[in-house]
């Protein structure tokens, strides 16, 4: 069986990230974001008349107009209820619209394939990977999650992420320590900043998609350091990272800013 070596296994990691960001169904289709709220809204380019009630989000489709959902076509009116943050994702004859909840409020996301983020998009700069920024950490689980309060890159608003425990190790020499959130799938999920932040890399922070710890350890890949949506898009609702979760030496490795061109 053919080794597959450390910079072809981050090559892998890159064409896999790459795809996703140029997905016709991606984070970067999206074209705008809308609060919906009790007084009935219709809004550019989606099929409907919506709003946010006792039964949670509502559409009222009029004649001619149709979104489909899970394979079943949707008319008349039509009850989405309480969604959560993963939101459910309906169709219609010109793209897709994200029916999610941000914040406590549920949100209207639209994408089209020729949205103005999707087709400017040129490609995310990177450092080379190093070996030398795979550390491998020292993680220790809390009893139970703790919920912790993190803001957003939408002004006012905050967030409450699940942390399971906390990563120590060095950088550069000097040791470190970050709160660890549940990222699913049996992953740990690091929001961080570092002193690169706001230099060569997305001022608001990156992340990190770290496997699960054996025996106490975890294995921290910072060149396979990702950038939020909020660092394409301005469309997006990203947490921020909590004050603590801050790397004070340069981390050069993974994901730089990525150009982001101004939305027609």
């Amino acid at each position: 069986m053919r080794r597959v070596t450390f910079e072809q296994a981050w090559q892998r990691w890159r064409d896999q990230r790459e795809a996703e960001l140029r997905s016709p169904e991606g984070f970067l289709a999206i074209t705008g974001l809308h609060w919906l709220g009790p007084r009935p809204q219709r809004f550019h380019g989606i099929p409907g008349i919506w709003s946010n009630g006792p039964e949670g989000a509502v559409v009222d489709l009029g004649d001619g107009e149709w979104l489909e959902l899970g394979g079943t076509r949707l008319s008349g009116r039509y009850v989405f209820g309480h969604v959560d943050p993963f939101g459910v994702i309906a169709t219609f004859d010109s793209g897709t619209v994200e029916v999610a909840d941000r914040f406590g409020t549920p949100v209207l996301r639209p994408r089209q394939p020729d949205g103005p983020f999707l087709r400017d998009y040129t490609g995310t700069p990177t450092y080379a990977p190093d070996p030398a920024w795979r550390i491998v950490a020292d993680f220790t689980a809390y009893e139970t999650s703790r919920p912790i309060s993190v803001g957003s890159v939408v002004e006012g608003r905050s967030s409450v992420i699940d942390a399971v425990g906390e990563v120590a190790f060095e950088a550069a020499g000097r040791p470190q320590r970050l709160i660890a959130f549940d990222g699913g799938d049996n992953e740990l999920w690091l929001l961080f900043t570092d002193e690169s932040s706001g230099v060569t890399t997305y001022a608001a922070c990156r992340q990190l998609a770290v496997e699960q710890p054996v025996d106490g350890k975890a294995v921290l890949d910072f060149n396979r350091a990702a950038n939020m949506p909020c660092a394409y898009t301005i469309h997006a609702t990203c947490p921020l990272p909590p004050a603590t979760n801050h790397i004070d030496v340069l981390v050069e490795a993974g994901e730089k800013t990525p150009p982001r061109p101004p939305a027609d």
